[in-house]
C-alpha cells in the first residue's frame, strides 16, 4: 500500500493576534485522508491553530502548506478554494435562509451533494425547508459540517463540535464523524471532549501553552490515564 503524502503541514509556525503570539514553534502534518484530533485545557491555543490555518491570525514565522504549496499569505477565501472546509465553534449558519438554502449556497462539485449530506444527517433532511434560526443547537451544528463538506474540501478543520450539546446529540454527531473518517477528506478535530476525541482519532495532538506537547497513537492516552492527567495539566495554576 502507497504510503499516503502530506495534505496540510505547518512548519515551525509562529502565530497569533496583532503583535500577540500565541502559537510557538508548531510542526504538524495531515495525510491525505488521515484523521487528528487535538486536545488540551481552554485557552492553549487549540483553536487558534485552526484559525491559522484558515488564516484568520497574523503569522509571525513559518510556513502553512496544503497540497505542498505554501498558502500563508493567501487570503481565506483563496484558501478555501485550494481544498480548505471549516465549521467554526460559533457555527455561523444562515438563520434565515433554510437548510437547504444554507447548503445550496456552499456547494460545489464533488462527492457531497445535498443527497449525501441528508444521508449522513437524517436530521437535516427532515428540516430542510427550515430556516436556520428554527433548529435545535445539535441542528444547527450538523447543518455547519454539512455546509463545509458541500463545498467538497480536502481538509476539514472542526472546532469544538460537541460544545454545549446533549449527550444523545454527541453520540449522533460522533457518529458521523466517525462515517467521515472512512471518506477521502482528512480531518482535524478540536475537542473539550477528551473521550471523544480520542475515540474518533487514530492520531491526537496535546497542546499546552501554544505549544504542542504530544503527537502520537491516540491508544497510548486512552491506555495510560495518568499520563493524560499529566498531558492535558502540564502547567496547573
Amino acid at each position: 500500500m502507497a504510503e499516503r503524502k502530506n495534505v496540510l503541514e505547518l512548519d515551525r509556525v509562529f502565530a497569533g493576534y496583532g503583535e500577540t503570539v500565541v502559537l510557538e514553534d508548531i510542526k504538524l502534518s495531515v495525510a491525505d485522508g488521515g484523521t487528528l484530533s487535538i486536545i488540551g485545557r481552554n485557552g492553549v491555543g487549540k483553536s487558534t491553530l485552526l484559525t491559522t490555518v484558515m488564516g484568520h491570525t497574523t503569522l509571525h514565522g513559518g510556513v502553512v502548506r496544503l497540497h505542498g504549496l505554501d498558502i500563508s499569505k493567501l487570503p481565506v477565501y483563496r484558501r478555501v478554494d485550494a481544498g480548505l472546509g471549516y465549521v467554526p465553534q460559533e457555527r455561523e449558519i444562515f438563520p434565515s435562509l433554510t437548510v437547504r438554502e444554507n447548503l445550496e449556497i456552499a456547494a460545489r462539485s464533488g462527492h457531497w451533494t445535498l443527497k449525501t449530506v441528508f444521508d449522513l444527517f437524517p436530521r437535516l433532511a427532515e428540516r430542510a425547508d427550515n430556516r436556520g434560526n428554527q433548529l435545535s443547537g445539535g441542528e444547527q451544528q450538523m447543518l455547519a459540517i454539512g455546509r463545509a463538506l458541500i463545498g467538497n474540501p480536502s481538509v476539514l478543520l472542526m472546532d469544538e463540535p460537541s460544545e454545549g450539546l446533549a449527550p444523545v446529540i454527541v453520540e449522533e454527531l460522533a457518529r458521523a464523524v466517525k462515517k467521515l473518517t472512512e471518506t477521502d477528506v482528512a480531518l482535524v478535530l478540536v475537542e473539550q471532549n477528551t473521550r471523544l476525541a480520542l475515540e474518533i482519532a487514530p492520531r491526537t495532538v496535546v497542546m499546552d501553552r501554544g505549544r504542542i506537547v504530544y503527537d502520537g497513537p491516540s491508544q497510548e492516552l486512552q491506555d495510560d490515564s495518568a499520563r493524560l492527567e499529566q498531558l492535558i495539566g502540564v502547567v496547573k495554576a
